[in-house]
């Protein structure tokens, strides 16, 4: 994502995190060249696809944007309720690799963290691949723990 603008600095001020609350097509375009530097894997973000997102009463789409409005990183929070409680969980957090290590990864975090602190949430999870070696110090900077469980994945197909 080229920008002509200045990067943002450790701690840069500048970097104002927002809840998208419309599918527009800046920000489908913006998606659109952040999600491969998540997943190689993951197929073309559709229109239809963000505003289904950005309407979803469970999901909150945080995207990260720079003085001049560029976006430079999104996250994903889900808040859902469970018999136990309310649960939180982080997903796809994508910074462009252009402005990685200037703080975008932290506010998008921290961002996520209150609000889900103020939906009543009493924790936040989240899962990282361990080659992500950056994304992982950050996390513990910023005070989650690595927890001793399985993470289980079934992939689904079609009933025959």
């Amino acid at each position: 994502m080229a920008s002509d603008s200045p990067l943002p600095e450790p701690g840069d001020q500048t970097i104002r995190v927002e809840e998208a609350t419309e599918a527009t097509v800046e920000l489908l375009e913006a998606l659109r060249s952040l999600l491969p530097q998540l997943s190689s894997t993951a197929a073309e973000l559709t229109g239809e696809e963000l505003a289904d997102l950005v309407a979803a009463p469970a999901s909150i789409l945080l995207v990260a944007r720079d003085r001049e409005g560029n976006v430079l990183g999104s996250l994903t929070l889900a808040v859902f309720r469970v018999p136990t409680g309310l649960r939180a969980w982080i997903e796809d957090v994508v910074v462009d690799e252009s402005t990685r290590g200037r703080g975008v990864g932290a506010a998008l975090t921290e961002a996520a963290l209150e609000r889900a602190f103020e939906a009543g949430c009493r924790s936040v999870d989240l899962t990282s691949r361990p080659s992500r070696e950056a994304a992982n110090r950050l996390y513990l900077r910023l005070g989650f723990e690595a927890r001793t469980t399985n993470v289980y994945r079934r992939t689904l197909e079609a009933p025959t």
